[in-house]
């Protein structure tokens, strides 16, 4: 059926999305035309959803009585309870199911975007109930009762016995079938393909994990499927999310109670698909253009003196750095016992503010880490027992109990007064110049069963808690510093999270190639479900364990994640410029590529701002039709444009690398050619992982910096990798202050659109300016321009009509001259 209910249409700020019909196609011709001839597609699903029930389960114990359009929901009224069908955009289809005796509960914790205005059909026959959408169409068959959804005439999946409730949780169950591959769950060390696992959603710390783990910080309820779709549990409470571990082709939901309600999201490519899931649930803001630089971080700093030492090595090393994190030991001498202090140990910090101020001097940010338990023997104990801030027991006293760190309380994150009591803690440290907050045990990490919060018990709490954690301090932020982007590092969170600009860490994994190995899918699968920062630890956290060639090799896997952050316990240094001469002038090596490719970085930030794109991205995103690649975690493709394959073995020397078939891939420091579909065998250097460039891919970079506060336009360079095979291509680079909230949103930015083709013999560059409204001039005035690849000198390069003269060096293939940016549209001709 041909669809003519209009398009969904949002523009690049993240503003609410519109509904507009075809500007050709008045709104009762579009009526008639669908009454018309919507009948032709009811007969073709329902002939595909008879087909289906013939092999799925349905739930023969469900009887339908009725179905009614009520506004823009349809109700369907059974035995035991109503569904209610709600679309939220063409590709967004939202079914709730209300046990009888219960009232519906419109809240959500994960869900931010308001139902569309989606124009729907609803048909009743003797067999079925049709929902058709301009997208995913529902079929609820009325005996044995099941509901199926189908998008673009396909079938999605269906319901098995829907909603059932046993002694322990509450269910809702689907059909499988047998090829598909599953993924989500939240973070985990399973490989890409969950399917076969029972995974329970309890967030909760693994330390020291390696190859395996089946439960880490951030478990969230929501699946994908190697078949485009989605489905987001929209409930908080603990329970599990069973990918078929019966081998029965059953997933399954089951909680302790809440909401039954869930999404099923679809799209028409991967990208389609997380843009529509963080569209539900939020877009991440940008951060600070100083989280994409390097991080000086250990466990722990002990002393004023000891931070500004370690800061100034970096300098005289000229490794690059711009941000230090102080670990608990900024609150207390100790380990244990004073957690919850959240104030400068006056001795071993006498000057916190002069600290500050001194390493900002040095373009380095002050990050502390902050936890949610205030222990009965820290200095703030009486003042939150008096402020009513901790959560509480039956009998409405401060719950206590012991864990590591001592005898404690938990704050309650979800009550006004200690929200309150929580960010002016914040605030006050704020204002005296930290830059960044690192949120710690936010799981949290001991959270006894009985303890009871204002909104609902602990088991009922336990997977949001860091989530509104998080969206404190980013409220608190839009009251207090609403110019200021605020940097949330938390270990907890939840569906959702993203868009209080939560940067969440793959927790406390071992320092070891075990622990290095899993990392990439960690981060990859965490992309896929909107979280699109998650990184580890560099290096790795736990166990005393010296080894050269893992430090080096996961530094330089970090210049291809979201954070740069190495991070460990003090027994073995985590910062390079306490290691031995080697490793520590591979991680300068590593960190140098970081920041040359700070542009490029920025701009993946943006359209992840914008689109909800991962920073990170399987290489099914490039062939999803290739079932093998499901598989694969070993391989990745950073932004559009890099190939990545992290080294995760020690003592090799070579390894086979897959080259997707969507392009020509260029050795990024060779420039080697590789063809796309082919499998070839890379020998490994010791200075660099293996790293590829996409043929006709536009790579902006800087030329050397040793923080961000030092980059500007005019560091620009432009990157252009030839492929003769490539006739046009695009790019992008997005500019603004790197600082300044909503920057996009009010127009205080700058686009560079990049086009290349080729024409004959000659290849044409355009490089377009795009200011935004609130930008009277540009700050891209002049650019180097380097082509990659070109195997001979060209006869002849013009710039807006002029020649220009060229450095050709033959043994790199590299031509390089400058363009001064001076017009608007800049144009480049060059003779090949």
């Amino acid at each position: 059926m041909r669809k003519l209910t209009g398009k969904i249409h949002w523009n690049l700020a993240g503003k609410e999305p519109l509904f507009i019909l075809p500007n050709s196609i008045k709104f009762r011709e579009v009526r008639i035309y669908t009454l018309q001839k919507c009948r032709l597609k009811i007969a073709f699903l329902s002939s595909l959803f008879f087909i289906s029930i013939a092999v799925f389960g349905q739930n023969p114990d469900r009887n339908f009585l009725s179905a009614e359009q009520l506004g823009n929901s349809v109700v369907v009224k059974t035995q035991d309870g109503n569904y209610i069908f709600r679309p939220y955009t063409p590709e967004i289809m939202e079914t709730s199911f209300i046990p009888e005796g219960e009232d519906f509960s419109d809240e959500s914790h994960a869900v931010v975007l308001e139902p569309l205005n989606v124009r729907f059909d609803v048909e009743e026959t003797s067999e079925n109930i049709i929902i058709d959408t301009d997208g995913v169409d529902v079929v609820i068959s009325k005996m044995p009762f099941q509901v199926t959804y189908f998008f673009n005439d396909e079938k999605l999946i269906s319901e098995k016995m829907g909603y059932s409730k046993g002694e322990t949780h509450e269910k809702i169950d689907f059909n499988l079938t047998e090829y598909e591959v599953l993924m989500g769950g939240g973070a985990r060390a399973l490989g890409m393909d969950r399917r076969g696992n029972r995974l329970e959603l309890y967030n909760r710390a693994h330390y020291g994990y390696g190859t395996k783990s089946e439960l880490l910080n951030y478990t969230l309820p929501v699946v994908m499927s190697s078949e485009k779709y989605a489905i987001h549990f929209d409930n908080a409470p603990i329970g599990f999310l069973d990918l078929d571990s019966q081998h029965n082709n059953t997933l399954t939901y089951e909680t302790i109670s809440g909401r039954k309600t869930y999404q099923v999201i679809a799209g028409n490519s991967w990208e389609d698909l997380v843009s529509n899931y963080t569209l539900l649930t939020g877009r991440q803001p940008m951060p600070p253009r100083w989280a994409l630089g390097n991080f000086s971080s250990r466990f722990g700093y002990h002393s004023q003196k000891e931070v500004l030492e370690t800061i100034q090595k970096f300098k005289n090393e000229e490794i690059p750095v711009d941000a230090v994190i102080l670990d608990l030991y900024w609150f207390g001498h100790e380990m244990l016992g004073t957690m919850g202090n959240l104030a400068f140990v006056k001795d071993s910090f006498p000057q916190p503010e002069k600290m500050i101020n001194e390493l900002s001097e040095k373009g380095v940010k002050t990050i502390l880490v902050t936890e949610p338990f205030i222990l009965t023997t820290s200095n703030r104990w009486e003042e939150a027992v008096a402020n009513n801030v901790l959560a509480k027991d039956t009998l409405g006293k401060p719950y206590t109990f012991d864990f590591y760190f001592g005898n404690t309380g938990l704050i309650d994150i979800f009550e006004p007064n200690a929200k309150d009591w929580f960010w002016n803690i914040y605030k006050t440290l704020a204002a005296k110049g930290v830059a960044g907050w690192w949120g710690d045990l936010g799981e949290p990490e001991v959270h006894p069963e009985a303890l009871q919060h204002v909104t609902g018990s602990a088991n009922e709490m336990h997977n949001i808690y860091g989530h509104y954690w998080a969206k404190m301090i980013r409220d608190g932020y839009k009251k207090d510093f609403p110019e200021i982007r605020p940097f949330i590092l938390m270990r907890a969170g939840a569906a959702g999270s993203q868009r209080f600009g939560l940067i969440p860490w793959s927790g406390d994994v071992s320092r070891g190639w075990e622990g290095l190995k899993p990392q990439p899918e960690i981060s990859l699968q965490m992309g896929l479900q909107g979280l699109a920062y998650m990184h580890s630890d560099l290096g790795g956290f736990a166990g005393a364990n010296l080894d050269d060639e893992l430090y080096a090799r996961w530094l330089q896997y970090g210049v291809f994640q979201p954070v740069y952050r190495p991070h460990a316990h003090e027994d073995v240094a985590s910062e390079p410029v306490f290691r031995a001469e080697k490793p520590k002038q591979l991680a300068k090596k590593a960190i140098e590529l970081r920041y040359r490719l700070l542009p490029y970085n920025y701009t993946l930030s943006f359209r992840n701002s914008v689109e909800g794109t991962p920073l990170m991205r399987p290489l099914f995103f490039e062939e999803p039709d290739n079932f093998r690649l499901y598989s694969v975690a070993n391989e990745y493709l950073w932004g559009n444009d890099f190939l990545i394959s992290p080294v995760v073995r020690p003592g090799i020397s070579e390894k086979d690398i897959y080259f997707p078939n969507t392009s020509n891939w260029f050795d990024f420091y060779t420039g080697k050619k590789y063809s796309g579909g082919t499998t070839k065998t890379i020998q490994l250097k010791e200075e660099y992982i293996p790293t590829f460039v996409r043929g006709g891919a536009f790579i902006p970079m800087s030329s050397p910096i040793q923080d961000t506060e030092e980059f500007s336009a005019k560091k620009v360079e432009i990157h252009y990798f030839f492929d003769s095979e490539i006739t046009s291509a695009e790019g992008t680079l997005y500019h603004d202050d790197g600082k300044t909230k909503d920057s996009y949103k009010n127009g205080d930015f700058e686009l560079l659109n990049f086009r290349s083709k080729i024409e004959g013999k000659k290849q044409i560059f355009e490089i377009q300016k795009r200011p935004g409204s609130a930008r009277e001039t540009s700050e891209f005035k002049r650019t180097k321009f380097v082509i990659h690849n070109l195997i001979s000198v060209p006869n002849k390069v013009e710039v807006n009509g002029k020649p220009e003269a060229v450095n050709y060096d033959g043994s790199t293939g590299e031509l390089v001259f400058p363009v001064y940016l001076e017009k608007e549209k800049t144009t480049i001709i060059i003779n090949l």
